[in-house]
């Protein structure tokens, strides 16, 4: 079973839910196929009914079975899973690679650090930045554009965080 999203709240007095998608795009859900909410430790297949997109992450998503607010509010803060396994991705190595923060150079990359939740980078500045070597978060939001090409990452870092 895969974890696809979390049902934040209920929508609605018609069981509706809002839910918010992780590591796969609200199109990308199989709406033919069913999702499961766990009761008692045990997976429990719920059709879809509609599915409506809100934003990049979330959803309004209406299943059978639960059409009513008592019934949503029911499954709130629970997993939706789908059947199968994660492919597994080939990661990335960045070290060597140039790091910028909006097309300006920061350094190089010189290793990665795989912090659980979140993985970082060991930056070099580069010269004439006095400061030590950085860690900086690698999160999909900050990153502006990769070119293994060029091995260039440009990233929308926070202000402040250099």
């Amino acid at each position: 079973m895969l974890q696809i999203a979390k049902i934040l709240k209920s929508n609605g007095t018609d069981g509706g839910l809002l839910i918010g998608v992780r590591d796969i795009e609200v199109g990308q859900i199989d709406l033919q196929e069913p999702v499961f909410i766990e009761f008692d430790g045990l997976p429990v297949p719920f059709f879809i009914q509609s599915l409506q997109q809100r934003g990049t992450s979330k959803a309004i998503i209406h299943l059978n079975d639960i059409d009513s607010l008592a019934d949503a509010e029911e499954v709130v803060g629970r997993a939706l899973y789908i059947e199968g396994e994660w492919e597994e991705e080939e990661e990335l190595d960045f070290t060597g690679w140039t790091l910028l923060n909006r097309g300006e150079r920061v350094g190089t990359v010189t290793g990665m650090e795989p912090i659980p939740g979140n993985l970082c980078l060991y930056v070099k500045p580069s010269s004439g930045n006095p400061a030590g070597e950085s860690l900086v978060p690698l999160h999909e939001d900050l990153i502006l554009s990769m070119d293994p090409d060029s091995r260039t990452l440009d990233l929308n870092l926070p202000d402040g965080l250099l």
